[in-house]
């Protein structure tokens, strides 16, 4: 982490610029200095990928103002300050307005670069829960997430950009695995309530007492109860299924006082998973059918056909630029397999099959026919490595896609390169990337 850090110094003595430079560049960071705090400012912004190492005593815009300056513009910033002989109280005052830490000069180089090395593993924490944060808030981000182009996940992308508009309640349901949650915060981000709040619990995870603390109160420290926090916003209840009787008659009550349109979207999630039980057995008739006034339920995973292909290759790629390791490639009897196999735990089971694939491509072991009969058995299931229940065609054209469109992504879209990898003379290749969908802007 600490090579990829940036470190800011900032100081109007040359040589304490270049000797504080000097020494975190061999520790590892990246740095860049700065003669006065105005020509620093022009360079660090809000969201700044590293650290600020600041003198306090400097002409002009001092190190104090500069820190206040940094404060107001990003208020998580580490911020180190160096500090002659005798300015310890200012110091401290600078620490009271939110500075990281001070050193006091001559300071021990070692403990600065090891100060240095948690202000900026700090940071990183901090920008990557804000990138999270916005991610979660972007609906585009987000229904890019949804990935497969089956029909039925055009027509789960089509019902959330035509709920995510509506004021009513809404009710996901489907198996273990399938994305519910994921869902539940596209519906929140493409929808006026974007930017308000997004407030979730689990109605499995507490007993009774706890969760209806959770929910409905009494305010305490520890903040506000879930439906006052969600107040304008979205309430996400997972495992609706396992919420208690008299949790629901207080639920029901929430609801009915909010009038129409509701103040709050309360977005229940069913886990779907047991055929013998729906929600209308679990839930009272009253409050299923306020939140089910508008329900989705999503595709398991062995109904969306080779959208199994374009997810494998995708969790691959993504766990191999992790790894720093090479995704495997798909035989075609592999690919087969992976179309025909049961998948009870969904998009998440291949999540785990794709990094578990990465990792042993990396040990040069083992192979994904393994993996995946590993997985059924587990489950009780067995696998089927004929082409029993589809049309052989159908399994050849989605490899055939699935092979074209990996290579295309590999060559990055050079046609050439795919000629010769895949031996295919240039009208074939163009006719069947138009068959596929596959156009070559995409991997440009």
């Amino acid at each position: 982490m600490a090579e990829q850090t940036r470190i800011a110094i900032v100081d109007d003595e040359q040589d304490m610029r270049q000797s504080i430079s000097q020494w975190l560049a061999l520790s590892g960071f990246a740095t860049e200095t700065y003669a006065s705090a105005e020509e620093a400012l022009k360079k660090i912004t809000p969201d700044y990928p590293g650290v600020v190492i600041s003198d306090i005593r400097m002409p002009g815009m001092d190190g104090m103002q500069f820190l206040k300056r940094l404060m107001s513009a990003d208020s998580s910033l580490p911020v180190i300050m160096i500090t002659g002989h005798g300015d310890v109280p200012m110091a401290v005052e600078a620490m009271q307005l939110g500075a990281y830490d001070f050193m006091e000069k001559p300071f021990n180089p070692d403990r600065l670069t090891e100060l240095a090395r948690r202000a900026a593993q700090a940071r990183k924490l901090t920008l990557d829960n804000r990138a999270l944060r916005r991610e979660l808030s972007d609906g585009t981000v987000l229904m890019r997430k949804l990935i497969g182009t089956s029909p039925a996940m055009e027509r789960l992308r089509e019902d959330i950009l035509d709920l995510g508009q509506a004021d009513t309640h809404v009710l996901i349901d489907g198996e273990t695995g399938t994305g519910k949650t994921l869902v539940a915060h596209a519906l929140h981000a493409v929808g006026p309530r974007q930017g308000k709040t997004f407030a979730l619990t689990s109605c499995a995870a507490l007993g009774e007492e706890a969760l209806g603390a959770k929910l409905f109160g009494p305010v305490t420290e520890g903040g506000l109860p879930l439906v006052e926090e969600a107040r304008g916003g979205t309430l996400v209840l997972e495992d609706i299924e396992a919420l208690p009787l008299a949790l629901q008659a207080r639920l029901l009550t929430f609801i009915n006082d909010q009038g129409t349109p509701a103040e709050t979207r309360i977005v229940a999630i069913h886990n779907g998973s047991d055929p013998e039980k729906t929600l209308e057995d679990s839930l009272r008739p009253d409050l299923f059918f306020r939140l089910a006034a508008m329900k989705l339920v999503l595709p398991p995973l062995r109904n969306r056909g080779e959208d199994v292909l374009t997810l494998f290759t995708h969790f691959a790629e993504s766990f191999g630029e992790e790894y720093g390791a090479t995704p495997p490639q798909l035989s075609a009897q592999e690919a087969a397999q992976l179309l025909q196999a049961p998948w009870p735990g969904n998009v998440r089971q291949l999540i785990n099959l794709g990094e578990r694939a990465v990792l042993q491509q990396r040990r040069g072991t083992g192979s994904i026919s393994s993996l995946l009969m590993s997985d059924t058995q587990e489950q009780g299931e067995t696998v089927q490595v004929t082409t029993e229940g589809k049309p052989l065609k159908e399994y050849v054209e989605a490899f055939e896609r699935m092979l074209i469109d990996n290579t295309m992504r590999r060559h990055r879209g050079s046609i050439a390169g795919v000629m010769e990898e895949l031996s295919l003379p240039r009208r074939t290749l163009n006719e069947k990337m138009a068959k596929y969908g596959l156009s070559r802007g995409n991997y440009l």
